[in-house]
């Protein structure tokens, strides 16, 4: 088994354990586009306590790569992702934190 495939494991357990359903080929393109960054321990999830983090991702993934408009939806999208996974759940993997936004705020046709 591939580490690509390794790691979608990890994520639908980690989907299956917080009883949220992603369609797995959305996973699976979202995970892709993130590159090495899905293997790397640290890289691999999204610090919620961390506003630097958040920022980051709102700047370089809603923004950056989705080309979305900068505005209060983004930040209440955010803060609804990290409420369906918890606060104090640390293992808010990357791939499905941006793939919960990704539903959320309706973009899966990026990566149809």
């Amino acid at each position: 088994m591939s580490k690509f495939d390794e790691a979608i494991e990890t994520y639908q357990g980690e989907l299956s354990k917080l009883g949220i359903s992603i369609d797995a080929n959305l996973l699976s393109a979202v995970a892709k586009g993130l590159g090495p960054s899905i293997y790397n321990a640290d890289s691999s999830k999204v610090s919620s306590s961390d506003p630097e983090e958040l920022a980051r991702v709102k700047n370089n993934f809603l923004i950056g790569k989705l080309g979305l408009t900068d505005g209060p939806e983004l930040d209440d999208a955010i803060s609804s992702v990290v409420e369906q996974l918890g606060a104090s759940n640390r293992n808010k993997y990357r791939a499905i934190f941006y793939a919960l936004l990704v539903i959320k705020l309706g973009k899966e046709s990026f990566y149809a």
